[in-house]
């Protein structure tokens, strides 16, 4: 049995309001405190401010052709108290250029010129740009300087080729292209960082605004596109069937096949025009992408996502039809979108719509997911889980991943396992997270594998894995295995409530959990985020006491982690202890496990489950 020990020694005293003194902050983080913008109580600041565009973008993709035209007209609004006289423009994929810096090697099907200006206006008159430099980033001195409450206009056209090598974006085939950070944007300028300039050096991934977005795309006739947002014309790109068919999905649970192979080959899905000009909206979202084939089916179904208002999201998928995992993508991603609203995080899901599309990048976008074949359906699905549910982190909470990627995808990761046991059990999916989120960390002893979640992503290469994904969902678990799921998910969503739409870092989310929780868990920050601990536990001495026993055990590791005590007794019963993460707060070293029973122990072996031991050879000791 499980048998639960309580510590009053070790019990928590509520707070009025919580303020995190003990945690390290960085001087340039101090900084946005003390101007007001960010609270110690993990409230946004009554001085909190963000920049906001509107983009109107058009691009025309015409396969097997691989060049792409876009134009678009930014309206950027300055809603800091700065006055600003230049801007930074994202040019993400200057990636592909020859001699741009990047993490990896880059062959010749993945190098392309980029971003190539064809106009650059601003306030209508033409800008002095260095649109040749091989930088993911780009400087845009203004005539006039952009004071606070301002709007600056840009009209920019610019073309680039689609690169043959596909990887978040490029070419999925001759006719099938999935477009990813296509457009020049306007970098972030936030209140802790100015700027950001960070490059993009195809490793880390992206930190954006909240914008309100119209996007035409214009493609040949029977050429399907998805995208971000929500298509304000299919009567007029469709014909009547499949827009119907479309139109049904909506409120549809059941699978509705709004293009098949036979009808892809008839070539009579799309209006007949040479180029139809489909339109997508969305409104406060971070990014668009969109997807292109003249040969890819077409499924769709909706999932009720929120009870109060029984509002429906669709789930779409786009691929091969001879790819069988993705013929399960819809009700797959039907249960994802549910489960996650009613669940973990238990927020319904913020988006009209979610479409998963073949390709070979395993990542996530706004509305849409670009993930690889599989053959085992079960891991397809466990890899669908993971971006949808990126969801709500980066998406619905504007996270900067490019230096903080632990905020995001620690989240995810702590989701996919959770809706993995709902999927697949408790046994199969823990395996699955041992084996793929913690094992290769946990026996892994070298330096970078160590170093403090709260390293900056952009300072990280080897160690960035362990340090975004799996180690960070150690931290969740851990807190929700402390707090319990009632309290853990209150502070969740006191988090997520204060911070949606908005850009949190770090101490926004210690701040507000020990607010909202009404608990100081700032020792349990610093033990997870602020060291270089890992997992090793050492079962040291077991004694005969007055009684029962004590066990000496020492946090070799560091890490505050549950764990269990499994006893064996000499008549052949076992009992378990568990022990939350609270036994480590005042000594995160060293304890001792008082053990009250009448019977005679055998053995003790402590065992952490998911948070593997680095040295299990003494975990367990024989009483002799």
């Amino acid at each position: 049995m499980i048998k639960p020990i309580t510590l009053t020694a070790l019990s928590f005293f509520a707070l009025i309001q919580v303020q995190a003194q003990n945690l390290y902050m960085p001087r340039d983080i101090q900084k946005a405190f003390n101007k007001g913008t960010r609270q110690a109580d993990g409230n946004p600041g009554k001085k909190y401010w963000q920049n906001h565009g509107t983009y109107n973008i058009t691009i025309t993709a015409l396969p097997p052709d691989r060049n792409i035209k876009g134009s678009e007209t930014i309206t950027y609004e300055n809603n800091s108290p700065d006055t600003l006289k230049r801007l930074n423009m994202k040019l993400i994929l200057n990636i592909h250029k020859p001699g741009v810096a990047r993490f990896g090697d880059a062959g010749a099907d993945y190098l392309t010129p980029g971003i190539q200006f064809d106009k650059f206006l601003v306030n209508g008159v033409a800008a002095k740009i260095d649109g040749a430099g091989a930088s993911t980033n780009m400087g845009v001195t203004l005539s006039k300087p952009l004071a606070p409450h301002e709007q600056v206009k840009l009209d920019i056209d610019w073309h680039f080729q689609i690169s043959l090598e596909s990887g978040r974006e490029g070419m999925i085939d001759q006719t099938t292209y999935y477009l990813a950070y296509f457009y020049p944007r306007v970098s972030v300028y936030d209140d802790y960082n100015g700027w950001d300039r960070l490059p993009f050096l195809d490793g880390q991934e992206f930190y954006n605004d909240f914008n309100d977005y119209t996007l035409t795309v214009n493609a040949p006739k029977n050429y399907i596109v998805w995208a971000t947002g929500t298509l304000q014309n299919p009567n007029a790109v469709l014909q009547p069937e499949y827009a119907k068919r479309l139109e049904t999905s909506m409120t549809s649970d059941s699978t509705i096949h709004v293009a098949t192979a036979a009808d892809l080959a008839k070539k009579n899905v799309t209006a007949q025009k040479d180029q139809n000009s489909w339109v997508w909206k969305a409104n406060d979202i971070s990014d668009m992408a969109v997807g292109i084939s003249d040969h890819y089916v077409w499924d769709a179904a909706s999932a009720i996502v929120d009870d109060v208002t029984h509002r429906r999201a669709s789930m779409q998928a786009a691929f091969l039809d001879s790819a069988a995992d993705f013929h399960h993508a819809v009700q797959a991603g039907r249960h994802s979108l549910s489960w996650l609203s009613h669940n973990w995080p238990g927020v319904p899901y913020p988006f009209p719509k979610m479409t998963a599309f073949q390709g070979f990048a395993d990542m996530e976008y706004p509305m849409m997911v670009n993930d690889s074949h599989q053959d085992d359906v079960q891991f397809a699905a466990f890899v669908q889980d993971h971006e949808i549910a990126h969801t709500y982190f980066p998406f619905y909470m504007g996270i900067n991943e490019s230096r903080y990627a632990f905020m995001d995808e620690g989240w995810a990761t702590t989701f996919e396992r959770l809706i993995g046991t709902d999927e697949v059990g408790a046994e199969k999916a823990d395996k699955l997270f041992k084996d793929f989120r913690v094992d290769r960390w946990i026996h892994d002893a070298s330096t970078a594998e160590d170093l403090p979640i709260i390293t900056p992503s952009s300072e990280l290469k080897a160690g960035y894995g362990n340090n975004s994904y799996g180690k960070p969902a150690l931290s969740h678990f851990a807190l929700k295995d402390m707090l319990g799921d009632n309290l853990f998910k209150k502070a969740l969503h006191g988090y997520m409530d204060r911070w949606h739409g908005k850009h949190p870092i770090p101490w926004d989310y210690f701040n507000s959990m020990s607010n909202v929780s009404g608990r100081n868990l700032d020792w349990f920050f610093n033990n997870w985020f602020f060291t270089n601990y890992y997992i090793d536990l050492n079962l040291q001495k077991i004694n005969k006491v007055a009684g029962g026993y004590t066990a000496n055990i020492k946090n070799v590791g560091g890490f505050a982690i549950p764990f269990d005590a499994k006893i064996t007794y000499a008549d052949g019963t076992t009992e378990t202890l568990h022990q939350t993460p609270a036994v480590w707060e005042h000594d995160q070293k060293q304890i001792v496990l008082n053990i009250k029973t009448a019977k005679t122990i055998k053995t003790i072996t402590l065992d952490g489950g998911v948070f593997m031991d680095a040295n299990e050879k003494d975990n367990t000791l024989e009483v002799k």
